[in-house]
Formats: C-alpha cells, structure tokens, sequence
C-alpha cells in the first residue's frame, strides 16, 4: 500500500532521478516534472499529498509558482527545494505558503523525516475535511471532531434525541465538550431558529441566579430599577443550557422544577404567572445520583432532567480522535495568530498520544493554543509543551526495583563469600540504574538516540556523552537491552 503521492518539480535531472528512487524504495508514489509549467499541469491531472518544489526553475522563480499554486489549492503541502538555508529563506517560503524547506545538498535520513511529517500532516487535514463534510452529512454538527466509535454513538443518539422536546442530562468529565453536545442538539432540533441560552450556574453567585433566570419587576430589590427579562423568557420557543446543575441551591431547585413541570413561573416580585416553552438540557460532571443519595440534590428535579442521558466519553479513552483534534486546532490557532502553517515534532506527537489528558479536549486545545503562540519555528518541538504533560515521559514505563541491583545478603541464595564477597559502591548502583533508564527508553524509541533525547527533555550531545560514560553499545540494538547491558563496562 502506498504511503502517498508525491510531486517533484525540479530542473535537474539527476535531483528529480535520485528523490523518485529514494521516496519509491519508501513506499510513495512519485511523479516528477522540470519546469513551472509542465508541474501546474500535472497537478490538473490528478491530486498529490506532498508537492517538492526547486526554488531555481528554468522558467519562473518557485515562489511566485508556489503563490500561484496557493490560488488554486489552499492546502496541498509544500516543501520547497533551496540551494541557500537561511533564516530569510525560511521566512518568505512560510509567507509563500511553504509547509517547509530542504537544502541542498541534504541527508537522505532528515529529508525522509520532513516528507514523512508533511505527508501525514496533509492527510490528517484532509481526513479533518472529509470527516467534518461527513459528520455534516450525517449530523449537521460541523464543529464536532471524532471519528471513535465512542462519538459516532453519541452523535446517533443526539440526532434522534434532538427532535423531541423532552429534557436532556449531558454527563461527563470537565473539558469533554457537553456545551458543543448541547448546541448540537439545538442545532438538529425544530427549535434551530430560535435562541440558545447558556447559564453557567457555578459561575453566577445563587442570590442573583433566580434574578438571572426569571427576571425581576421595578422595586423587587433595592438596585431593580426597571423590569427585566429573565433567561427563560429569553430562551422562550428555544433552548436554555444549565452548565454545571450540580451547584444550584436547593431554592432554585425547586423553582426550577415547578418550571419544567407546569412550564411557568413568577418573575421575582412579580404576580403574574408567565408561560414559556423551552427546552432544558443541563450538563454536570459529578454523578447527580450520588448527590441525591447524599441529599445535596432533589431526587425528583433529578429524575425530571434524566429523561435522556448522554455520556461524553473521556479524551483517554477515544485516543484516536488525538491527532484529529491536533490538526483542527493547529489550523484555527495558526490562522487565528496570523502564523504559517505548524507542526510537532515526532517525540511532541508521541508525548501527546501517550497522554492520558487529564483535562480533555479543553486541555488539549489550550496545549495547541498556547504552542502556536509561543513557537518561533515551523517545527514545534517538546520544548513547547507543558511541564505537567512533559514529566511524565522521563521515567514513563521504567519499572525498577534496588533490589534489582543490590547483591543477596550474606546467608541468602546467590551471596559472595570469600574474595568474591565485594559489595558495589553506590556510584555503580547509580550508574546501573541510569544505564537502564537509558537504554529502557532507546528500546521505546527504536534506538533512535534523537528521539530518545527528546523524549529526556536533553540534548543529544548530553544523551551521547551518557551513553558513551555508561558503555552502551547502541550497534546491538537489534539484539535486544539484555546484551546492550551485557556491553557495559564491568558485566
């Protein structure tokens, strides 16, 4: 199966003769072309993941082709080909629409790294489109990513739910997305063309949540100096949204109840009774069943928002979805930041992947937001993310015990007596359990020293000097750690 399609436009034919054979051996489709000219031509004729493109052509100058091809294809990938690396170079490829660039001449090993990264980088955006034209297809609810099994039942269940009247319990750990699941609900509904009302109940102190909500007449406390509307009245023919039930005050409670029941209420000092038909759909990540047991929480208003109940799943356990939302947000916050294009770098990518994303998708999203604007390069390396999500990488599945490297005691099986009897220092014992915390990562990273150090949070220069200090013998890497161990000095 192919890895995918690539153009490569270039004027020499020993350039376009040697990138065929090297990117063909890797599994990718390649064609090639030497002019401007003859390239646009080719991309009429079929569509490509990844487009090479010399900087020198013989009949236009590669930036202004590569403008003239972001007219007619804003996102293909593009790499361009430079005999000149520089930090201007690299500012107006990013400006001309450029993924990346390459120098020549270039290691053949880097070269397939960047193709490798952009070739999966456009696919990921193509899969976002495809996914978000098919979720609106299905669904109409364009602003929703994921293609886990775990969501496609969930959006099923919104699309039957949304025509009905009938309350909804959204339920799910912070950072989920249950305001989104109950936009997509209004949204899918009869009601679309009518308001949706949010109301952070645990944002709005409780003495002025029933003034939020039902509204107030002149005079009815000391600042109400004319009539106002209450939500209810505002979401009236529409829905109203209650984020975060769990923290409304056993009154309110009570009040709320009487509106889902009789579908009226009083504005606050009021005394006429006031119809509204709205749709409730309220949202908690604690279990509201344990409050009721606990009677923090009407047991009756409970069951009256739990006609239909909806899980959102935890981000933990639709990993799936990770690089899909990676390259949503990486699109809106480079776009948003006036920024080119981004991308992670391979030790980022697996440090996000192995995450278990404590705060969601909302944590994930800040992640991306926050690399965006703080990068300064088109690659964005682990450097940028957060030291909570970074910690967990350095010792992440290293499981050692001292007893591991601590000799048996005198009297127990396999202790030394007699001139053998010497116990190691606790340098050695250090030295052992560093070398094994080296070489347990380098197996994770397929030997791949570079990404081993990434994965440390050090340089590559410092890993090596490491693994050189401990005796580490890399070249039998095929062999497996027990005889990486074997070459340490002393074994």
């Amino acid at each position: 199966m192919s890895k995918g399609s690539i153009l490569v436009v270039d004027d020499e034919s020993e350039i376009r003769e040697g990138l065929e054979l090297l990117l063909t051996s890797e599994g990718y489709r390649v064609s090639s072309a030497e002019t401007g000219a003859a390239g646009l031509a080719k991309l009429e004729e079929q569509p490509y993941d990844l487009l090479l493109l010399d900087v020198s052509l013989p009949d236009r100058n590669g930036l202004e082709l590569l403008r003239e091809i972001r007219q007619r294809d804003a996102h293909l990938a593009v790499v361009l080909i430079t005999a000149y690396g520089s930090i201007d170079m690299a500012r107006q490829a990013f400006k001309s629409g450029a993924l990346d660039y390459i120098t020549k001449p270039w290691s053949n090993d880097e070269l397939l790294a960047q193709v490798a990264q952009a070739v999966e980088a456009q696919k990921l955006r193509e899969e976002n489109l495809q996914l978000k034209r098919a979720l609106k297809q299905r669904f109409n609810f364009p602003n929703i990513i994921g293609k886990s099994e775990k969501m496609l039942k969930l959006l099923d269940l919104v699309t039957q739910v949304a025509a009905a009247r009938s309350t909804v319990l959204v339920s799910g750990e912070s950072g989920t997305g249950k305001e989104l699941i109950a936009k997509a609900i209004h949204s899918a509904s009869p009601r679309a063309d009518k308001a949706f009302v949010p109301v952070n109940t645990g944002s709005i102190p409780a003495d002025l949540l029933e003034s939020q909500l039902f509204g107030h007449v002149r005079g009815a406390f000391t600042s109400a100096v004319a009539s106002k509307k209450g939500l209810f009245e505002v979401a009236d023919q529409g829905t109203i949204f209650f984020d975060e039930i769990a923290t409304i005050s056993p009154e309110t409670q009570a009040k709320l109840l009487r509106v889902i029941q009789e579908r009226e209420f009083m504005r606050l000092g009021g005394t006429e009774q006031i119809k509204v038909d709205v749709r409730i759909v309220a949202a908690s990540n604690v279990d509201l069943l344990t409050l009721v047991r606990e009677g923090r929480f009407r047991e009756d208003l409970y069951h009256r928002l739990n006609v239909i109940h909806l899980q959102l799943p935890p981000l933990r356990e639709r990993r799936e979805d990770v690089p899909l939302l990676l390259a949503h947000f990486l699109q809106r916050y480079c776009q948003e930041n006036g920024k080119p294009p981004r991308q992670f770098s391979a030790g980022a990518l697996k440090l996000m992947m192995d995450y278990d994303w404590p705060g969601n998708v909302r944590e994930l999203e800040n992640v991306v937001e926050r690399a965006v604007v703080l990068s300064t390069q088109e690659k964005m390396d682990v450097d940028l993310l957060p030291a909570a999500l970074r910690s967990k990488e350095i010792v992440r599945g290293v499981r050692l015990q001292l007893s591991d490297f601590l000799p048996p005691l005198p009297g127990e099986p396999g202790a030394r007596t007699g001139a053998d009897s010497t116990q190691p220092s606790l340098f050695q014992i250090m030295d052992e359990i560093e070398r094994r915390i080296i070489v347990d990562m380098l197996e994770r990273s397929g030997w791949n020293q570079t990404e081993a150090a990434e994965r440390f949070l050090i340089p590559l220069s410092t890993l090596n000097q490491k693994i050189k200090r401990l005796g580490i013998d890399v070249r039998r890497r095929g062999r497996g750690a027990e005889e990486a161990y074997s070459a340490a000095p002393g074994k």
